[in-house]
């Protein structure tokens, strides 16, 4: 019998990044295939604008991976689709180490800035998260659980966190 993966994409985690006051969001993992995997799971299931960024492929619509954005396989050109965006959507990016550096830190940090109704967030996932001294004070950190930052407490003789 083979073990089923544990859940880490959570309705719940979802709600949060939309919540998020900022638009820069880190997630760390140590499976990054099997998160993403549940991204497109939670997108296909509630209908949410979720994107998935990789140098490979640009941005794609997870709910239908066949529906790429042309011409975003550069991250700064994917990066200035999203500022340009009028609507809301959650992108996911991957494999954005050596990306993070000039001119693209001055472009996250504009999407940083963004405080309009249609909000674009975006989410970086990764087994470890690292950032320049200048970025890294605007990527708000989440547990791929969701909600392993919540305090336990004392519920029926048993810790809980929830």
């Amino acid at each position: 019998m083979q073990d089923s993966p544990e859940l880490l994409v959570t309705p719940k985690l979802f709600e949060q990044i939309v919540k998020a006051d900022g638009n820069l969001i880190g997630i760390e993992t140590p499976d990054v295939d099997e998160a993403l995997a549940q991204f497109r799971q939670l997108a296909i299931r509630s209908g949410q604008s979720v994107y998935l960024w990789d140098p490979e492929a640009g941005i794609s619509a997870l709910r239908e991976s066949e529906l790429r954005v042309p011409g975003s396989k550069r991250l700064p050109d994917a990066l200035r689709f999203i500022l340009q965006s009028i609507q809301f959507g959650v992108y996911l990016l991957r494999d954005f180490d050596g990306h993070i550096k000039p001119p693209n830190t001055s472009l996250l940090r504009r999407i940083a800035r963004i405080r309009t109704g249609n909000e674009r967030k975006l989410v970086f996932i990764a087994t470890k998260l690292e950032f320049p001294d200048d970025l890294d004070p605007l990527v708000e950190r989440m547990s791929a659980r969701g909600d392993a930052s919540a305090r336990p407490r004392l519920r029926d003789g048993r810790w809980v966190t929830a």
